[in-house]
C-alpha cells in the first residue's frame, strides 16, 4: 500500500494585521500619555512639577493628595464634590426631561412648521455658547439667580441642548408606530402613549443623553466660573483654579493631584455605563 501524504499549507502571515494592532497600540499610547503623565505629576514635588522633564518623579510625594483633600479655602474637598453632584445631577434630570419631550414632539406629532422649527433647532447646535452667555447673564442677573445653581440647572429643563433633541429624534424615528396606534386604540392620549409606550423604549438614547450630560457638566469650568462667586458654592473645577490662586506656585503638585479626584468620578461613571452608551450610541447617533 502507498501512503500519500498531505501537504501543509502555510498560511501567509496577515501583514496588514500585524500593521493595523501595532498602529492601535501606538494610537493608545499616545492617548493615554497625558492620563499618565498627569497621575505621575500628581506625585512629584513642587521643585520637579515644571523643572523636571522626566515622567517618573524621583520619590513619591503623598502630601500633595492629602493637601488636596484638605480642601480650598476653608471649603472642604467633600463640600466640593457635593457641589459637583449637584449641578451635574440636575443637568441629567433636566436634559433627559425636557430633551425627551421635544424629540416626541418633533419625532411623533403633527403641527405647523414642524420642519422648520426643527431645522432652526439644528442650527442652534452651531451657535457658540459665548455669542448667547452675555444675554443669558442679563436675564439670570435681573432675576436676581447669579451666584445660585440654578443658571447652570435652569436652562437644562428648557431643552436647549440641541443636540440631545436629535439624539433622540433619530433613535424615537427607528420606533414602529404601530405600538402607539395599539395605544390609542386602548384609549392613551399623546402624554400617556410617551410615558408608557415610547419613554420606556428609549433607554439607550436617554441614557447617552445622560452619560454625556454629566460629562460635560462634570467638566465645564466657564460657565460656572462666570456664575458663581461664592466659595461654599465652588465645583471641583473650580476649586482648580482656587488652588493656584491661594498658594501661587508652590500649590502645582496638590493641583494636579486635586485633578486626578475630579477625574475619579467621570472615570468610574464611565466604566459603569459604557456598555450602555456604545449601544445607545450605535442604535440612535448613527442612524439616517
Amino acid at each position: 500500500m502507498t501512503s500519500t501524504t498531505t501537504p501543509v499549507v502555510r498560511k501567509p502571515v496577515a501583514w496588514g494585521r500585524i500593521a493595523l494592532h501595532v498602529g492601535c497600540l501606538a494610537a493608545l499610547l499616545v492617548m493615554l500619555y497625558p492620563l499618565a503623565w498627569l497621575l505621575a505629576t500628581s506625585l512629584k514635588p513642587a521643585d520637579e512639577v515644571i523643572a523636571s522633564l522626566d515622567l517618573l518623579p524621583s520619590r513619591l510625594e503623598w502630601s500633595n493628595y492629602s493637601t488636596a483633600l484638605g480642601g480650598v479655602n476653608d471649603v472642604t474637598i467633600w463640600r466640593l464634590l457635593g457641589n459637583s453632584l449637584l449641578i451635574a445631577g440636575g443637568a441629567v434630570l433636566g436634559n433627559v426631561i425636557s430633551c425627551s419631550l421635544a424629540a416626541y414632539a418633533f419625532a411623533r406629532l403633527r403641527f405647523r412648521f414642524r420642519g422648520p422649527l426643527f431645522a432652526f433647532m439644528i442650527a442652534t447646535i452651531m451657535l457658540p455658547h459665548h455669542a448667547v452667555l452675555i444675554p443669558q447673564y442679563i436675564i439670570f442677573n435681573q432675576l436676581g439667580l447669579v451666584n445660585t445653581y440654578w443658571p447652570l440647572i435652569l436652562p437644562k429643563f428648557l431643552a436647549t441642548e440641541a443636540f440631545f433633541v436629535f439624539l433622540i429624534v433619530q433613535f424615537m424615528r427607528g420606533l414602529p408606530r404601530e405600538l402607539e396606534e395599539a395605544a390609542r386604540i386602548d384609549g392613551c392620549g399623546p402624554f400617556r402613549s410617551f410615558f408608557k409606550v415610547v419613554l420606556p423604549l428609549n433607554r439607550p438614547a436617554l441614557i447617552t443623553t445622560a452619560i454625556f450630560t454629566f460629562i460635560w457638566t462634570w467638566n465645564d469650568f466657564f460657565t460656572q466660573l462666570i456664575y458663581l462667586f461664592d466659595p461654599d458654592k465652588f465645583t471641583l473645577t473650580l476649586a482648580l483654579r482656587s488652588f493656584v490662586d491661594a498658594s501661587s506656585t508652590s500649590a502645582f503638585g496638590p493641583m494636579f493631584a486635586l485633578s486626578v479626584i475630579a477625574l475619579l468620578p467621570i472615570v468610574l461613571f464611565f466604566l459603569a455605563f459604557q456598555r450602555l452608551l456604545v449601544e445607545g450610541m450605535a442604535s440612535s447617533g448613527l442612524k439616517g
